[in-house]
């Protein structure tokens, strides 16, 4: 079983129309901007839960799809590739004031899902950000289009795995791609607030908790297929390097990530002690075969001690934490039995057990941006 974090892709916008703000030329222009309007209309009523249309009729605009993660991601396909080209044709007159003074006008505002004040206890309602920034609007439509390809990960995972974790690296390249290719141009609006999810440090831990969910994902495969329990072991220690160094991205918190989520600080750590006690377990076993009983019970008790100090306090985590303390406690039981019974041998502690070691395995699927290549042009 594995933790489920959907906070990333609760993300609430605000509505832009392009056309009432930006002069065009053209007729063709003008198009241009009623279908990026009209496309970006179809991501804000489904984020904002304001759409009117009924599953069959959404079924049959999206091709038959039936996931609703999937048509999501399709309406996002829809729009990205017009808003890069807007990002484009921007990019070529951005010193011009006339544009700058268009762009303010937008007034792109998006809604955080991970800061530490939840929207349901905010009486005010969720709080909007605003970026005078067309890159600001690109990162948050694919921070949103990262999130719900996690979404559609976990959604396949019990009939594919495969391609479950492909998903996953897909949304770990899309976060990276933010990190790297987007947040950079950035910097110059550094002086305004902006939500955590416009930020260097948590597109990367998202990047990072998504490769660990592909991993995730890797191990499940690999324990179908009888994995010596060696390997199971590394790799699950793996995804808990890469849930620490996450961790350790959020750790000291910078004054941008001052009121970032409590909720996604213990998802990371608790999903990071599933694994570890997951590692250790498999470790166990491993020493087990090869005649340490001994070493197999000390390793088994300090994961142990280590796990019940970590339970979360989500329900759904906790239950899953504590099926996991169950079996590893049950598996100490009958080694200790076997021990006394048996092998005599002397619990191992402290130096003289055997340090974790971890692999990772999983890389990102890169994130390859696509541009509609129509002109714009626009009264300057």
């Amino acid at each position: 079983m594995v933790l489920h974090f959907p906070d990333p892709a609760k993300l609430k916008t605000k509505k832009i129309l392009f056309e009432e703000v930006f002069a065009a030329l053209d007729c063709g222009t003008l198009e241009q901007l009623k279908e990026l309007s009209s496309k970006r209309r179809a991501i804000e009523e489904t984020i904002n839960a304001t759409s009117s249309i009924t599953e069959a009729i959404a079924r049959e605009m999206y091709g038959g799809l039936t996931s609703h993660n999937e048509q999501d991601l399709q309406k996002l396909k829809q729009y990205l590739p017009l808003l890069e080209n807007l990002v484009f044709h921007v990019d070529m007159v951005s010193s011009n004031t006339r544009m700058a003074r268009w762009i303010s006008n937008l007034r792109i505002q998006w809604a955080s899902a991970l800061t530490g004040t939840l929207p349901f206890l905010n009486l005010m309602g969720p709080k909007y950000f605003q970026v005078n920034d067309i890159r600001f609007e690109l990162g948050m439509n694919l921070f949103l289009y990262g999130a719900i390809l996690r979404e559609r990960a976990l959604e396949v995972m019990p009939e594919d795995l495969v391609q479950s974790a492909t998903l996953f690296r897909e949304a770990a390249g899309v976060y990276h791609h933010i990190s790297h290719g987007v947040l950079p141009s950035l910097q110059s609006a550094n002086s305004v607030q902006r939500p955590p999810e416009a930020t260097f440090s948590v597109t990367t831990v998202m990047n990072l908790i998504c490769l660990a969910e592909a991993q995730i994902v890797t191990i499940m495969k690999a324990e179908e297929k009888r994995t010596t329990a060696g390997l199971l072991g590394k790799l699950h220690y793996g995804v808990s390097e890469f849930l620490d160094e996450a961790m350790s991205l959020l750790h000291p918190r910078t004054s941008e990530l001052k009121d970032i989520s409590a909720r996604l600080l213990e998802y990371i750590s608790s999903c990071k002690a599933l694994h570890e006690l997951r590692s250790q377990k498999y470790l166990a076993e491993e020493l087990r075969t090869a005649g340490q009983v001994g070493v197999a019970i000390g390793v088994l008790c300090e994961a142990l001690t280590n796990a019940r100090k970590r339970i979360p306090g989500e329900e759904s985590w906790k239950d899953i934490i504590k099926k996991e303390i169950d079996e590893a406690a049950e598996a100490l039981r009958k080694l200790e039995s076997e021990n006394e019974f048996v092998w005599h041998d002397k619990i191992a502690s402290g130096d003289e057990l055997p340090l974790p070691q971890g692999s990772r395995i999983v890389k990102i699927i890169p994130y390859h941006p696509t541009r509609c290549e129509t002109t714009l042009v626009f009264k300057l």
